[in-house]
């Protein structure tokens, strides 16, 4: 019975340890990527007492103005795992998904959109970074008619990686549609969590606007002008974590300006957006949900494992060698038991 008891637990040491090595070997890189069933995604930031470019269209009027008030963008990212199976070329299968990702930004006084966009991209699953797919789309609706169309997404979009490191990475501007370098500038606490912020900082660059649009400004804002162009400068922040990647918190400071080569300058959008506490909150929740996963698998699993299995080695070995031990002294008492019975029989009765 020790013995086969011995066995069963030799045998179990050998798995645990066996497991031991395999879950950070085979079975954490499985967590440290995009999942295809990656549920949706919302996140809300507002800007406060923000100054942007409306323009209202009723009846026969049309009305062009630069009010101010308060801004709210929601930002739905929404992973498409069939058109992951079906649609992504051979060469990016397994290492990339799609996601549809909606933006809208309205007023929250009158709950009136002011600008709205969708787009269709790919990213890898590790390192968060656009793939190079040929099917992703950018449509864009905005108060001033200025459409973006296609676009060849690079760098980062809507993640940093997992495992982010302390250094720069190209983070891609959607107004400009490139990259311009996010850099690291220090670690900070956010709700208990250790982040990295990284800033990127775009300086003064002329926006893309086609000729009727910027003739359309210009009649409404410098009606003098031949000519101008619409400046833009943007500063973003991101607190990341670290382990998975998801940006717990984040801050947007978009400047576009209207600059005729006759007359003033106006600014058409000058606002300071930041995530809501609801967005940090739910952001928060499912980065510790997240970490706690990858630590487990990564860390405290095979450590229990290891141990385990230590313990099971350790038993097994020490039930068969007692159970060897026992059956040795046994043995060798029958012997000794028989010696004297025997040579008593064998004795002449006479």
């Amino acid at each position: 019975m020790k013995l086969r008891v011995s066995a069963a637990l030799f045998g179990l040491g050998i798995l645990l340890l066996v497991l031991a090595v395999g879950l950070p070997l085979y079975v954490a890189p499985a967590v440290t990527k995009l999942p295809y069933d990656l549920e949706p995604m919302t996140s809300v930031a507002e800007a406060k007492n923000a100054r942007f470019l409306q323009i209202t269209a009723e009846a026969e009027t049309v009305t062009i103005e630069v009010p101010r008030a308060d801004l709210r963008s929601t930002i739905e990212v929404v992973p498409q795992p069939g058109l992951t199976k079906d649609e992504l070329p051979k060469a990016l299968r397994g290492d990339a998904v799609i996601w549809d990702v909606y933006q809208t930004v309205r007023r929250t006084d009158n709950d009136r959109d002011i600008t709205a966009y969708s787009t269709q991209l790919a990213l890898y699953r590790v390192s968060g970074t656009a793939a190079p797919w040929e099917d992703q789309w950018l449509k864009q609706d905005d108060s001033d008619g200025t459409p973006l169309g296609n676009v060849e997404y690079s760098g980062l979009t809507y993640k940093f990686p997992f495992g982010a490191e302390k250094k720069d990475y190209p983070l891609f501007d959607r107004d400009l549609k490139k990259t311009f370098p996010v850099a690291f500038v220090g670690t900070e606490t956010v709700e208990g969590i250790e982040v990295y912020r990284y800033e990127q900082q775009i300086e003064e660059q002329e926006l893309y606007t086609p000729e009727e649009s910027l003739q359309t400004l210009l009649g409404a804002f410098a009606p003098e002008a031949t000519t101008g162009k619409v400046i833009y400068r943007n500063t973003r922040t991101y607190w990341v974590d670290p382990v998975t990647g998801i940006w717990i918190d984040a801050r947007d400071q978009p400047r576009k300006e209207l600059r005729p080569d006759i007359g003033p300058t106006t600014v058409l959008l000058d606002a300071d957006f930041n995530y809501t506490e609801d967005t940090i909150s739910s952001t928060v929740e499912s980065v510790k949900k997240n970490r706690l996963q990858i630590s487990l698998v990564r860390l405290w699993a095979p450590i229990a494992a290891a141990v385990l299995g230590l313990i099971a080695l350790a038993v097994g070995l020490w039930l068969f060698f007692s159970a060897g031990g026992a059956a040795g002294r046994h043995s060798a008492g029958a012997s000794v038991a028989g010696g004297p019975a025997a040579t008593k029989v064998d004795q002449d009765p006479s």
